[in-house]
């Protein structure tokens, strides 16, 4: 892959793998302060605190504006 590989040198990836970075979720387990445990109860923390904004806000705004109750069913 040599495009790739010239890629790399000016900070340009097609993979995220290639330069040693391992994507969104190892770049918050990096950030994230503490030991093992500690990151793990913060990113438990963070995926409940994610889950509860979307059921609480998100998902009620959108539901208006989803087709769920456009059945289409005929009489038999």
């Amino acid at each position: 892959m040599p495009c790739a590989v010239s890629l790399v040198r000016y900070g340009v990836c097609v993979v995220p793998w290639c330069d040693g970075r391992d994507g969104m979720y190892g770049w918050i387990w990096r950030h994230l302060p503490g030991n093992a445990w500690v990151k793990a109860l913060l990113s438990l923390v963070l995926v409940v605190a994610v889950v509860y904004v979307l059921f609480q806000y998100v998902f009620p705004w959108a539901e208006p504006l989803l087709p769920f109750n456009d059945v289409t069913v005929d009489n038999q």
